[in-house]
């Protein structure tokens, strides 16, 4: 006989638990405390088995009879309701623990090694500013493309702040693209590590549906405005160690930070080579800049300097820092009056620029500049390659800088031709 909504609401507690039954399995369970609870006993492939609907009065007895109704529906599909509904606990709590959040500190650890700590900050500082205030306690697998696209169009609104500054040092619309690529990474991690099924970011991979974003080049100046650079430098109220450090990095073409962290021990007088150990490279690959005779002249000038010191370029005034601060080079370079003009980081394009006129293979220029080699098994064993090569082309690199010295008239005290 089935039960009435009147026998439900009035069914009272007794010394123990009892059961009232709705049929087809159906049944009221009442606690000794009046709690009650709506329970369905099924059998399938000969087992008999019960699952919970719920507690009166949360589930009417109108509503559990439709829970009755959809689950002896599964049974007959052949499903187990009690093993999936398991299932959906156990996919409820996964999907819990792994929001986007969790999932892109996992990635983050994964992948740290490859950088080198400087950018390694910068891009959890963006994920953290830009993704996990976003998205990071949403399901890393329920996020969609539109959520997706939305975080990121607040990217391309957002005002400059101090944290950020080095990221958008061009503008909203690069680092909008940068976030795409790096969610990407994200979200590609987590199907490997079968947290999710597809990638929300591929369908925005053309960047179609953000801002158009124009890469541009490090400011630089060219060949010929070399001699009055260095004149300027000369007569700069800066340290001499600055600007040796300055002259190294138009001589060697090496980054700021690489510079930065070099130390004596990297140095090699007799072979004539600088080798910059991998911990320190951008791409975490050991990298043999061959040292012209102006090179090397220069490092011998900076070793009564620093040659009692670790670090070719230890701090000057503050003693607590571990290396010279990263804007040092870039503040003697505006200071000169070269501010938007160049910075450290041109003298890398203006060596590609110049020696790729002067005819010399790209392969051995963008070797020496120690950019990414897209074959990874290769990229591996090449911090040697076309070694001989490069030693010559960083010897005429510095005799065409002495040439346009000698060439402009100027006198350049120090390490360069003295042209009187």
């Amino acid at each position: 006989m089935l039960l009435t909504v009147r026998e439900v609401m009035e069914a009272k507690p007794k010394a123990k638990m009892y059961r009232l039954a709705d049929g087809k399995g159906l049944f009221l369970q009442v606690d000794s405390r009046g709690g009650k609870y709506w329970r369905f006993r099924y059998k399938i492939s000969g087992k008999e088995n019960m699952i919970g609907f719920g507690t009166y009065p949360e589930v009417s007895l109108g509503q559990a009879r439709d829970k009755r109704f959809a689950m002896r529906k599964t049974i007959a599909e052949g499903i187990d309701p009690g093993a999936q509904k398991r299932t959906e606990k156990r996919l409820a709590v996964f999907r819990a623990e792994n929001t986007f959040e969790a999932v892109a500190k996992e990635w983050f650890r994964t992948n740290k090694s490859k950088w080198t700590p400087e950018h390694a900050d910068r891009l959890w500082r963006r994920i953290e500013i830009h993704l996990v205030g976003e998205l990071g306690k949403r399901p890393i697998a329920d996020i969609s493309t539109l959520e997706l696209l939305s975080a990121i169009r607040k990217v391309e609104g957002q005002k400059i702040t101090r944290d950020e500054k080095r990221i958008k040092r061009r503008g909203g619309t690069e680092v909008s693209h940068r976030v795409l690529q790096t969610s990407s990474a994200i979200f590609n991690y987590a199907i490997v590590t079968e947290r999710m099924k597809s990638n929300p970011a591929f369908p925005l991979r053309d960047g179609r549906a953000l801002k158009p974003h124009k890469a541009k080049n490090y400011p630089t100046i060219k060949a010929k405005e070399i001699p009055e650079f260095l004149q300027r430098l000369e007569d700069a109220k800066t340290s001499l160690q600055n600007k040796l450090a300055i002259r190294l990095m138009l001589l060697t073409f090496v980054r700021t930070g690489e510079l930065r962290k070099s130390t004596w021990k990297d140095v090699d007088f007799e072979a004539k080579e600088w080798r910059l150990p991998a911990h320190i490279m951008k791409m975490r690959e050991e990298h043999i800049v061959p040292l012209s005779d102006q090179a090397i002249e220069l490092f011998k000038e900076l070793q009564k300097l620093s040659g009692h010191r670790e670090l070719l370029f230890p701090p000057q005034q503050h003693r607590k820092q571990m290396l010279m601060s990263e804007n040092t080079i870039n503040m003697v370079i505006k200071r000169i009056g070269y501010k938007g003009k160049l910075v450290g980081h041109g003298f890398r394009a203006l060596a590609s620029t110049t020696l790729n006129e002067m005819g010399y293979r790209a392969d051995v220029i963008e070797r020496q500049l120690a950019h990414a080699e897209p074959n990874k098994i290769r990229g591996a064993y090449n911090h040697a390659e076309y070694l001989s090569e490069r030693q010559e082309l960083m010897q005429k690199w510095a005799d065409l800088i002495d040439s346009l010295i000698s060439k402009n008239g100027k006198v350049i005290i120090g390490n360069f031709k003295k042209v009187t």
